[in-house]
């Protein structure tokens, strides 16, 4: 049991290197709605999860979108990164901007995605691997 303890700060100091490349067993996954009368809503779908991987020595949140099983065959869920820097928002979210509902600017943009961001690095305080029920952050 020792052996644990003292492991454990180094598995997760190998995981927040910079150089280490995420698995999906490191993915920490939260799901989010919409609820009724919500103003600031981000995304352009209802539904999706918010998930967390260290990758590049930092936490990076994503929003994924939910999609019915009976499309997974044929598409793969969309998936947009959340940020506060405007470069990382518009440019890495290029393929997929479709997935965020429109906001006029990017700086109403970079309001409504701030608090999911938030939880999103929240999230990744958890141990690898872990899914969360809704609300739980």
């Amino acid at each position: 049991m020792a052996d644990v303890v003292v492991a454990m700060p180094l598995l997760l100091a190998s995981e927040q290197d910079f150089f280490h490349l995420p698995n999906e067993d490191e993915v920490r996954v939260q799901p989010i709605a919409r609820t009724d009368g919500e103003r600031g809503w981000p995304f352009s779908v209802t539904f999706g999860h918010i998930a967390c991987v260290w990758s590049a020595g930092r936490p990076l949140a994503i929003f994924v979108e939910d999609i019915d099983e009976a499309d997974t065959d044929e598409e793969a869920a969309r998936h947009v990164i959340l940020s506060v820097d405007p470069i990382e928002l518009t440019v890495l979210n290029i393929a997929n901007r479709t997935l965020f509902a429109p906001a006029g600017s990017i700086e109403n943009l970079i309001e409504r995605v701030a608090p999911y961001v938030v939880i999103g690095e929240r999230l990744c305080d958890q141990p690898p691997g872990t899914v969360l029920g809704p609300g739980e952050l």
